[in-house]
C-alpha cells in the first residue's frame, strides 16, 4: 500500500491508547483489532471480579480452576519466558501489588519486612497448569498470577494474525510502548523511535528500520518515585520485591509481540551483561539498552540510527 493510502484509528483500551495504522480501504479492520484487545483484557485481567484469571487468583492454595484455552496458552508463554529468564520474568509477581504507591506525596518506601513477606509468595514454579484437565491451580494461599507484563503482547499477535488473515501485508499497530510494523510503509520499512528514558515524552534518541517485527520497550520513567536521590520505579525484580537495577531502558526486537513484550520487562531485571548474553542466545531477537549512566548497549544484530546520545 502507498504510504499516502494508509489510515489511522485509535482506540482506548487496556488502560492505554491503541494506534492502528492500515490501508484506508479497509479501515473497518480497525475495530476488530480492537475488539481482540478487549477480548483478551476480559480473559486475563487479574484485577477485574469475574474474570478467568481473577478467579484462579481468588482461588490460590485450594482447587484448581477451569480456564479457557486462550488463557491457558497466553500462561504458558509466561511461564516459558519464567524459565527462560530465571525467573526475571515472572507471571506470579501480583503478590506485590500494592506494595508500591508511585502516586504517594510524600513518597514512601514500603516496609522491607512485609516485601519479603510477599516474596516469599512469587514462584511462578508454583504455578500447576493442566492442559489436559484444562485447569491452572496456584499452589499457595496469597499467590497472584499478573499477566500484565506479556497480555499486550499476546493481543498483538492475535491481531496481527487477524490482518494477515484478511489479506494485509502492511500496517502498524501500537499498544502502550510496544509496535508491530508489518510489511512497508510505501517503499520504505516502517521506523520506529527509541524514547530517551530523560528526555521527555516525545524525545527520540535512536531508530530503528523494522519490518515484520515488534518493538517493545520498557524503562524506569513511566512510574516512579525519587526518594533522597534515588529513582524507584515500577519494574520490580520479582526475586526481591525492589525496583530493578542498573538499566534505564530495555527495547526487545523479536518476529513476535508477545516475546518482545515479556522480554523487555525481564531485561531490564536482568541488567546489562546478563540481558545481552540472554538475547544473542535467542535467534531472531535483538535488544538496545541504556543503562543508569546514560550509555547505549545493543546486541549484533541491530541496525541503529542514533539521533543524539542519552541525556545524562
Amino acid at each position: 500500500a502507498a504510504a499516502d493510502t494508509m489510515t489511522t484509528r485509535s482506540f482506548d483500551v487496556m488502560a492505554t491508547r491503541l494506534v492502528v495504522v492500515l490501508p484506508a480501504d479497509r479501515v473497518e479492520l480497525a475495530d476488530r483489532v480492537a475488539e481482540i484487545f478487549a477480548e483478551v483484557e476480559a480473559t486475563a485481567n487479574e484485577w477485574r471480579d469475574g474474570t478467568p484469571l481473577s478467579q484462579v487468583n481468588a482461588a490460590a492454595g485450594g482447587e484448581a480452576v477451569a480456564v479457557p484455552a486462550d488463557l491457558r496458552a497466553l500462561l504458558a508463554r509466561g511461564l516459558e519466558l519464567g524459565e527462560r529468564t530465571d525467573g526475571a520474568f515472572d507471571v506470579t509477581w501480583a503478590a506485590l501489588w500494592g506494595l508500591w504507591d508511585f502516586e504517594a506525596d510524600p513518597p514512601v518506601l514500603p516496609d522491607p519486612e512485609e516485601i519479603a513477606r510477599r516474596v516469599a509468595r512469587v514462584d511462578y514454579r508454583q504455578v500447576e497448569l493442566d492442559e489436559a484437565a484444562g485447569t491452572v491451580r496456584l499452589a499457595r494461599p496469597g499467590m497472584k498470577i499478573g499477566l500484565g507484563g506479556i497480555a499486550k503482547g499476546w493481543a498483538l499477535d492475535k491481531a496481527v494474525a487477524a490482518l494477515r488473515e484478511a489479506g494485509l501485508t502492511d500496517f502498524h499497530v501500537v499498544i502502550g510502548g510496544q509496535v508491530y510494523a508489518a510489511g512497508h510503509k510505501g517503499d520504505r520499512p516502517w521506523h520506529v523511535g527509541i524514547r530517551d528514558p530523560r528526555g521527555a515524552r516525545d524525545d527520540v534518541f535512536a531508530a530503528l528500520a523494522v519490518t515484520d517485527r515488534s518493538v517493545s520497550t520498557s524503562g524506569d520513567y513511566e512510574r516512579y518515585f525519587v526518594l533522597d536521590g534515588t529513582r524507584y520505579h515500577h519494574i520490580l525484580d520479582p526475586r526481591t520485591g525492589w525496583p530493578a537495577r542498573g538499566l534505564r531502558s530495555a527495547t526487545v526486537i523479536a518476529p513476535d509481540a508477545t516475546t518482545a513484550d515479556g522480554l523487555s520487562t525481564a531485561l531490564m531485571v536482568l541488567g546489562k551483561q546478563r540481558a545481552l548474553a540472554l538475547v544473542e542466545s535467542m535467534p531472531g531477537v535483538e535488544a538496545v539498552l541504556v543503562d543508569e549512566h546514560g550509555a547505549v548497549s545493543q546486541t549484533s544484530g541491530v541496525e541503529l540510527v542514533m539521533l543524539h546520545p542519552p541525556r545524562p
